[in-house]
């Protein structure tokens, strides 16, 4: 039924047909502890309001919520000015239910990206694990610890003699950044956010024999040169405790 063409209805009490309102006019029973005269909407008291731009009366209270015109939905208060905006983002369906977000009397939740959630899929998300927009891949909230974690797991955790120096493209779905970096079976790093939300773009790149000896060159060379300061500072007597007179 289209609660909007309501024009009449009936007291079910006194079964007096009206012009629809809140109390009927002739028992004066109440039809509807809420009453919205332009959705036509009968409705225990949950602090309700009419919003203009969404067309839809919303759960409220409303000075907890605000109409964000670009996104085209109310939204919590804490999300003024706090949210990447998408232009109509409610009027498309949530990516994980395929329910409609819009109409929705379960709250929405804004990615970093800017897409929307039903509240109850982003948690469930949550439970199972996943950690990026089931539209674009973006991370869905900031991932900074669980990315120290992975580089302290990868600095514990050399590759094989044979994947040593092995590099990879990859396209970065936080910053889109297209890079080359190590090759590693637990992430590939992104040299320009870094973040482990990555793709690998195309197969692993071999370095040659050449190049695997001038980088175990360099490395020797390294190796020496620490050895080299070493020595000359246990050589400077500058760098000898001062003896007692």
């Amino acid at each position: 039924m289209d609660r909007f063409k309501v024009t009449e209805v009936m007291c079910s009490e006194c079964q007096t047909l009206q012009q629809a309102q809140q109390t009927c006019q002739h028992c004066h029973a109440q039809f509807g502890e809420y009453y919205c005269d332009i959705c036509h909407l009968f409705d225990k008291d949950k602090k309700q309001y009419h919003c203009q731009p969404c067309g839809i009366c919303r759960i409220g209270p409303r000075e907890k919520y605000f109409h964000c015109q670009k996104c085209n939905l109310c939204l919590a208060q804490d999300l003024r000015g706090n949210h990447k905006c998408v232009e109509n983002v409610s009027r498309q369906n949530c990516p994980v239910c395929m329910e409609d977000i819009h109409t929705s009397r379960i709250g929405a939740h804004v990615l970093l990206c800017g897409h929307l959630l039903h509240k109850t899929c982003f948690d469930d998300m949550i439970r199972t694990g996943a950690y990026r927009c089931p539209l674009c891949m973006h991370s869905a909230w900031n991932m900074e610890d669980h990315w120290d974690q992975i580089d302290k797991e990868i600095a514990q955790s050399p590759m094989p003699t044979e994947y040593q120096g092995t590099t990879v493209r990859i396209i970065c779905n936080d910053c889109q950044a297209h890079c080359m970096v190590p090759f590693h079976v637990l992430g590939m790093k992104c040299n320009g956010c870094g973040s482990y939300n990555t793709a690998q773009d195309g197969g692993l790149i071999q370095q040659t024999h050449q190049e695997q000896q001038e980088q175990e060159q360099e490395q020797e060379q390294d190796s020496e040169n620490e050895t080299e300061t070493d020595t000359e500072l246990e050589q400077d007597p500058q760098h000898e405790s001062p003896r007692p007179q």
